[in-house]
């Protein structure tokens, strides 16, 4: 099934997977596996939240679950067919994250704060549009990884 535990990278030095959650009990779900499976690997996870509702109503439960990464970095909230509320924001979940390894970042310096962690094992998490940053993601890891300078 495409975007659920969608490998993208799978190797000794990176991996990448995609995966469609986008609701705390999901996201923890896919973490706890990928925590299962890559035992003592540093993880980081990219979520993008959907809807401002969601974000609003859930906004605990996502700080509960995310906070199971290494790093985290949040993107801007994907409105689908919401208008925005008023302080609701993804800075409300980088509150509750426990995490010390956290950032709310736009989407055009995604690619550079990817590049400057050490973590081996990157989800790509949510439901809005953040599957169309995946191939960019993973051409930035597969050259910072695979690739050797002329």
């Amino acid at each position: 099934m495409k975007r659920r535990f969608d490998y993208q990278l799978r190797s000794e030095q990176i991996t990448l997977i995609d995966d469609y959650a986008h609701h705390p009990a999901e996201l923890s779900a896919t973490i706890l596996s990928v925590k299962e499976l890559y035992r003592g690997k540093k993880i980081l996870g990219i979520f993008q939240p959907h809807l401002y509702s969601r974000t609003r109503d859930f906004a605990e439960g996502f700080g509960t679950s995310l906070s199971l990464l290494d790093e985290l970095i949040l993107l801007d909230i994907y409105p689908a067919r919401e208008l925005p509320i008023p302080g609701v924001t993804s800075q409300m979940i980088a509150e509750k994250v426990t995490g010390s390894k956290k950032l709310v970042c736009p989407k055009a310096l995604l690619l550079q704060e990817i590049l400057k962690s050490d973590a081996s094992v990157v989800l790509t998490l949510g439901a809005g549009d953040i599957d169309q940053l995946v191939f960019p993601i993973k051409n930035a890891l597969e050259q910072k990884y695979f690739k050797q300078p002329a």
